[in-house]
């Protein structure tokens, strides 16, 4: 199934609507001492879960790992939203077992795992047992039974599902693939009427510079401590801001949007374009003058210039799985919704151990720290 597993230059790397799957987010990385490898592999035709690629036998595609330390001694192979080329359900397990079992010579003599954070659909999300209803998934069955169903085919079984999620798994697609009239008439009416509300108050949405990340940084910063999550530092973004990986197969776009009324910042946010997609990587607003709608305007914003830049999709990168108010992204879910898009299911990160005493040690001590921000 799969066949010719080699390594080449990160520059090589094909171009992708996966931002992460790209030479620009391997240089990110890079900026900040983690290393990178990219693999060009071959999968056999039959094997994948659409075939459009006309008679050849094999298609040649590619991979992108980063290098995590774990330790002084042992590291991790993380695969962020790759492998892209996605197999039939049936053969998933065995062709993610097979491309594990050749990549092991290119990894680092103490690597414990390959961690893959899949960026193919769930086996659940196409599956009707896991809907009730009123068609409202329900989410995939016990990590066990994932376990079970995943390994199916495999020589060894021996993928392990993750304990958590390093990227979102779960997202709202919106094609844009449309006129403006039809992209505001597809969306839910309290947000169309929102986004009209924003205009009327005087909210404006500009294109900055890296002049502008303080501004950024600071409505990051506040949005950080108001929801409690992880805080990069601003160099982290002054590299998002400024690389553009040109020099590669896969480069990037990226756009800092900030929405202000009467030049006080309101609300920001990070558009990245790839391939044919533009991606709401990041985000950060103010708590005060909510009531002038300043996050509609901005991501009005930043699927209108991703059109006008050719991308048919926008990715508004992670909601709950559902309308589900006990979960800590429901408030993600019930704004991104909003824009008329589809909710898509992926299936995760799943793990591959190479050493399995040290993978067992490694995953106690994950779940005492609650992650490693392996993204």
């Amino acid at each position: 199934m799969v066949r010719e597993v080699k390594h080449k230059e990160i520059e090589q790397v094909f171009k992708t609507p996966i931002l992460q799957q790209t030479a620009f987010w391997s240089k990110v990385k890079r900026r900040f001492g983690m290393d990178s490898i990219a693999l060009n592999f071959k999968v056999k035709s039959s094997a994948l879960k659409i075939n459009d690629t006309g008679n050849p036998e094999y298609v040649i595609t590619d991979l992108l790992l980063l290098l995590h330390r774990f330790d002084n001694e042992y590291s991790i192979a993380y695969v962020p939203y790759g492998p892209e080329i996605e197999p039939d359900p049936e053969n998933q397990g065995a062709f993610l077992e097979e491309l594990s079992e050749q990549i092991r010579e290119y990894l680092p003599q103490k690597c414990i795992m390959i961690r893959y954070d899949l960026v193919w659909k769930s086996l659940w999300a196409g599956d009707d047992r896991y809907f009730d209803e009123d068609g409202i998934w329900m989410g995939p069955p016990s990590k066990d039974m994932q376990e079970l169903r995943f390994n199916i085919g495999t020589q060894f079984g021996n993928f392990r599902k993750s304990g958590s999620n390093n990227l979102p798994s779960n997202t709202i697609f919106v094609n844009l693939n449309n006129s403006k009239e039809n992209l505001l008439g597809n969306m839910k009416p309290k947000t169309r009427y929102n986004i009209m509300l924003s205009e009327r108050k005087g909210v404006n949405v500009r294109v900055c510079g890296m002049e502008s990340l303080e501004i950024w940084y600071e409505l990051y910063k506040e949005t950080a401590s108001r929801n409690n999550f992880y805080l990069h530092s601003i160099d982290y973004f002054r590299v998002i801001l400024t690389e553009r990986a040109c020099d590669t197969l896969s480069p990037a776009d990226v756009l800092l949007l900030i929405a202000e009324a009467d030049t006080k910042p309101l609300a920001a946010l990070f558009l990245v374009i790839s391939g044919n997609r533009g991606t709401y990587l990041y985000g950060a607003s103010s708590g005060s003058n909510r009531n002038l709608m300043a996050t509609y305007a901005l991501q009005w914003k930043a699927m209108n210039i991703a059109s006008d830049r050719g991308c048919i999709q926008y990715d508004l990168f992670g909601v709950s799985p559902k309308e589900d108010p006990s979960h800590p992204m429901y408030g993600l879910y019930r704004f991104k919704t909003g824009f008329g898009g589809k909710l898509y299911h992926s299936m995760g990160c799943w793990d591959y151990p190479l050493d399995h005493k040290v993978y067992s040690f490694f995953t106690a001590s994950e779940m005492n720290h609650q992650g490693y921000h392996l993204a």
